[in-house]
């Protein structure tokens, strides 16, 4: 299940001229609408050509795809085609109570359903990507 949403509240610090929601920026980087819950308060995209991307929710929030999704009301990471890397404050819940830091989202390109969330290596287990489709 995706969460889709539109907001207006939502401005932009990037170069471009006009002031778009963050829900109209993720599909200009071939990323659904959708990956980020409705409670987006406030955006930036670094004017620096980095792509560092700062997402500021009313607060945090859980989302149900395939897998919960737990939202820190500040996510960072670093903006690019079909992609963010370079994560945090995102967490997806797996085998019932263990919760794991992502580290980095893509979809396929050319777009399909299929989104993925790469999390963080730890200890115990090797980075993994997990399908999540809408």
């Amino acid at each position: 299940m995706m969460n889709t949403a539109t907001s207006t509240s939502s401005t932009s610090t990037s170069t471009s001229t006009s002031t778009i929601s963050v829900y109209e920026l993720l599909p200009k980087f071939g990323l659904p609408s959708g990956l980020l819950p409705n409670t987006v308060r406030n955006y930036s995209v670094s004017e620096d050509g980095s792509g560092g991307f700062v997402v500021e929710l009313e607060s945090n929030c859980y989302v149900e795809f395939e897998y919960k999704v737990y939202y820190e009301k500040k996510i960072t990471g670093k903006l690019g085609y079909g992609s963010i890397t370079e994560l945090k404050g995102i967490q997806v819940q797996r085998f019932y109570y263990l919760w794991f830091d992502v580290d980095e989202i893509k979809v396929d390109l050319p777009p399909s359903d299929s989104i993925y969330f790469k999390q963080l290596p730890t200890p115990l287990n090797e980075p993994q990507m997990m399908l999540v489709t809408e």
